[in-house]
């Protein structure tokens, strides 16, 4: 592939590594489990035998292949400054809408590009007249179909210069944002380094902290003076579901930000190891979402097939931060500070795994849209496609906070 040169791209797993898989999930052994065991243990016995069973006799990759073969896919080469190139996998559904909004839309963990596929139709869809876009839904750099680096350092810069440049390389110099998980630390890396192309973010996860006299004085202010500024009832409940992760759900964080090789070895050998790894986190982070089998192998089948492997994808949580010969980094601390400019939009959903009030979110820009949601969690286009689409389109369309933030590109 030559440097500059996108070519769409198909799907097509070999057959031996779908065989290794089969002749792995055959030679599955579990381990016994507590009598009254539940969730709070872990991924309970019978889910996992039974997606085992689902995934061995039933699912069909190829089946699965196929349908994802429909959507648009496309490959190019990217090159971060010290880095080797990556083929970088994306989804790239373009409007025929005249003032279509280019839209990057990036995943976080245990997600993937498949999250995009219950909206990429309706963002881009010009037919009821409202703003439309041109969604942009890559495969973050060791993640899905994208390459992965073997250079140790590839923090939020480098995945921030990456999709930069692919939005680049796609003739969209001017762009705007939607993500939630890694997708907020990303997207918000590309607003503090490209802000003259990142115009704009929308969040489905709440990220930020309690404003202080020092750093955000009026904010302060208005939370210790006025009675309208206590918590409501959707931020109270937040509260606490927030403290729940914080102590009950932190615990792949832990591993994954310092031992990710240890935890690579399970990943990347059992298929049974990988599922309830993420399975757990599909059942926790979500609002009594009701996952198929079908959804679930899917999804765990795109880890366990991906080009640089499932092991590749826990690298992310252990970069950001860490300081070494490649320099100071881009850490949470960083990127919680107040940046100007750049429009910021929230979309609130009472079962993600940090939901914060309103006061938080606020101290790390210039807040212009908000909506709260009565159900839905951490994959909000997955669980709630058809709201993501909605605030999307309030926030950028006529009369919204972020209307008409891209010259020439009012979305109406």
């Amino acid at each position: 592939m030559s440097s500059n040169e996108v070519k769409s791209y198909r799907i097509s797993i070999a057959s031996s590594h779908i065989e290794i898989l089969n002749a792995k999930l055959d030679a599955a052994i579990f381990p016994d489990e507590l009598d009254s065991a539940g969730w709070d243990l872990g991924a309970p016995l019978d889910d996992i035998q039974r997606l085992t069973k689902y995934w061995r006799h039933e699912f069909s990759w190829r089946k699965a292949e196929e349908k994802l073969n429909k959507l648009p896919h496309f490959r190019t080469s990217i090159q971060c400054n010290g880095y080797e190139a990556l083929d970088i996998h994306f989804l790239h559904k373009k409007s025929d809408a005249k003032g279509a909004i280019p839209l990057l839309f990036v995943h976080g963990w245990p997600g993937n590009f498949l999250e995009a596929t219950k909206i990429i139709d309706a963002l881009s869809s010009s037919k009821d007249g409202q703003v439309s876009f041109h969604v942009v839904a890559p495969s973050l750099p060791n993640y899905g179909f994208s390459q992965g680096t073997r250079k140790r350092g590839f923090s939020m810069e480098q995945y921030a210069e990456t999709l930069h440049k692919l939005m680049l390389r796609l003739g969209y110099e001017q762009y705007v944002t939607q993500g939630g998980d890694w997708g907020w630390y990303v997207t918000r890396a590309i607003s503090m380094l490209y802000p003259e192309s990142c115009k704009a973010t929308h969040f489905n996860m709440d990220v930020g902290q309690p404003p202080s006299p020092s750093s955000n004085p009026w904010l302060y202010l208005s939370t210790q003076i006025n009675p309208f500024c206590r918590l409501t009832p959707r931020e109270k409940a937040g509260v606490a579901r927030t403290a729940w992760f914080e102590e009950e759900g932190f615990g792949y964080n832990l591993l994954q930000s310092t031992k990710p090789q240890t935890l690579g070895y399970l990943l990347q050998d059992s298929p049974v190891g990988l599922l309830a790894w993420i399975y757990e986190k599909l059942h926790d982070w979500t609002d009594i979402y009701p996952w198929t089998d079908e959804e679930v192998c899917t999804w765990v089948s795109i880890y366990w097939f991906s080009t640089a492997g499932p092991a590749a994808a826990e690298r992310i949580y252990y970069e950001i931060g860490r300081s070494g010969k490649w320099g100071e980094r881009m850490d949470r601390n960083k990127m919680w500070k107040w940046l100007p400019g750049v429009k910021i939009g929230y979309s609130h959903f009472p079962r993600d795994i940090h939901v914060l009030p309103s006061s938080s979110v606020r101290t790390v820009g210039n807040v212009v849209f908000e909506k709260d949601h009565p159900s839905g969690g951490h994959f909000a286009a997955w669980e709630r496609p058809d709201d993501i689409v909605s605030d999307v389109r309030e926030m950028f369309g006529r009369g919204g906070g972020a209307s008409g933030v891209i010259k020439g590109k009012d979305g109406y």
